[in-house]
């Protein structure tokens, strides 16, 4: 759900400063920011990539700091390109993010495209490599909980059939033009079309900027438009569209565990993180998939979707 009023005015000018960031290359904050002490700021702008998922993590962390004591709201914003330079600057104080992709995105901003990935299956690695390139950011991450997502990728039952299809190996041995349905900024991720092209040699043709399992990007596959859709391991409707994943048999994707990452500046503070950290204790894989459900299938607004798995799990009051 976008933030009306204020929020969309908010919205804007964070957009025109992300597209700002981004024009200009990475910027490390100044040294004073990077040693500030931790703030407690009493207004806090909670970030949205605009899927589903993130749209429900936003909400839900947006309530347990109101519960908190706090005074939140939620900004929807398109990408990780926009949201992380304004996650610097103070104008988003928290995100929900994952943690491999993070820091491996983190990495490649600092060194280049072509840099080696820091992330690893081993939880422990990707968080002690994710803190190293957030912390001079002014940023930090949180713990992760017992969560997990990652990059999926989907084609219809009918395709998979035609073409004996069951692994991305399998759409690599094929040698198949594909058109793939996902988020513009999948061009240049090495784990969207650089690692499907590089790992599996899958020929993708082209991307149609649709986003990140949206319906118009699972329709476009449907409808053959698209060969491939770009989705995540929680998404509970790819049966709605006739639509089935290939596993990635070569590992291409790390177990990416869902953390928030706060502006220290900001949000720093203890008080902060224990509200958040909360969730931790509760929130699950299958619990993911199943409100990601609730939303797109059963057309759910995500806040109330939030609000209501919160009080299910004790940390919200009911009522």
């Amino acid at each position: 759900m976008r933030a009306a009023g204020a929020g969309l005015a908010a919205l804007t000018a964070l957009t025109a400063l992300g597209l700002s960031a981004c024009a200009g290359g990475p910027s490390l904050e100044n040294r004073s920011a990077i040693t500030a002490s931790p703030g407690d700021s009493h207004d806090l702008a909670i970030g949205s990539a605009g899927f589903t998922e993130s749209e429900l993590l936003a909400q839900m962390y947006a309530a347990l700091l109101q519960h908190a004591g706090y005074r939140t709201h939620v900004l929807t914003v398109g990408n990780r390109e926009l949201y992380e330079p304004a996650l610097e600057a103070g104008q988003i104080d928290v995100v929900p993010e994952y943690a491999a992709t993070f820091a491996d995105w983190l990495n490649a901003k600092n060194k280049g495209s072509e840099a080696a990935p820091v992330a690893s299956p081993d939880l422990g690695t990707t968080m002690a490599a994710l803190r190293h390139l957030t912390g001079p950011r002014g940023l930090t991450v949180l713990p992760a909980g017992r969560a997990v997502d990652q990059n999926a990728f989907a084609v219809s039952a009918a395709y998979a059939r035609t073409h004996h299809l069951k692994t991305l190996g399998d759409l690599g041995r094929a040698k198949l033009p594909v058109r793939l349905a996902a988020g513009d900024e999948c061009v240049q991720r090495p784990f969207c079309a650089p690692g499907l092209k590089k790992k599996y040699g899958i020929n993708i043709t082209a991307i149609d900027p649709k986003g990140v399992g949206t319906t118009p990007a699972k329709q476009a596959v449907q409808n053959g438009q698209d060969q491939m859709v770009l989705t995540t391991g929680t998404d509970a409707t790819l049966d709605q569209f006739g639509l089935v994943l290939l596993a990635d048999d070569k590992k291409l994707q790390n177990a990416d565990y869902v953390v928030p990452v706060v502006n220290r500046a900001r949000v720093g503070s203890a008080r902060a993180a224990a509200a958040l950290n909360q969730l931790n204790k509760v929130l699950t894989t299958a619990d993911l998939a199943r409100l990601n459900e609730e939303v797109d299938s059963w057309r759910r607004l995500p806040a109330d979707v939030a609000r209501n798995y919160l009080r299910a799990k004790g940390l919200l009051p009911r009522g």
